[in-house]
């Protein structure tokens, strides 16, 4: 029979990943196996700067916490070794460093993701992955409310300067 602090132990952590899974903006699942141990430190530090968080967890544990979670899509990728990144604040970050990664490192396999609590699949990742990020979306932004003002004050300073070599 099972231990009850063993228990409360695993319960414990099934909260704590279905907490991850409803609040993370983002959440990429991905194989890892193959990566050594150099690759694997440079891809958490990428993540870590990025403030996301990269973790390496059992899929009994994932299947239960997507169950409670209510994204039981998921579990069909849940196959294998499953290292998974969660993404409060950043949507893009954990699609785009794992792609920029898996693009240079063939060990590591994107499987699926979680995007505002929709499941999508690997193609959608990519897509994300291939948006700018956060920062480059606010400056196209605005850039975009700045064109209308800066053109009016160039045509205002055309006119001025039109009337100065009339007079």
């Amino acid at each position: 029979m099972a231990n009850a602090k063993v228990i409360q132990a695993k319960q414990e952590a099934v909260d704590a990943v279905t907490a991850k899974l409803r609040e993370s903006a983002t959440t990429v699942v991905a194989d890892y196996r193959g990566l050594n141990v150099a690759q694997a430190t440079e891809l958490r530090k990428q993540l870590r700067e990025a403030g996301v968080e990269f973790q390496v967890l059992k899929n009994t544990l994932l299947r239960r916490a997507t169950a409670t979670a209510e994204l039981t899509e998921l579990d069909e990728v849940l196959t294998g070794p499953t290292a998974i990144a969660f993404s409060a604040e950043d949507a893009v970050a954990p699609a785009k460093i794992l792609n920029d990664f898996a693009k240079k490192n063939e060990a590591l396999k994107l499987k699926g993701a979680v995007v505002e609590g929709r499941v999508v699949g690997v193609d959608q990742i990519k897509a994300l992955a291939e948006l700018p990020s956060r920062e480059g979306l606010l400056s196209m932004l605005l850039s975009v409310l700045q064109a209308p003002v800066r053109n009016f004050a160039l045509a205002v300073k055309a006119v001025a300067e039109k009337e100065e070599q009339g007079a």
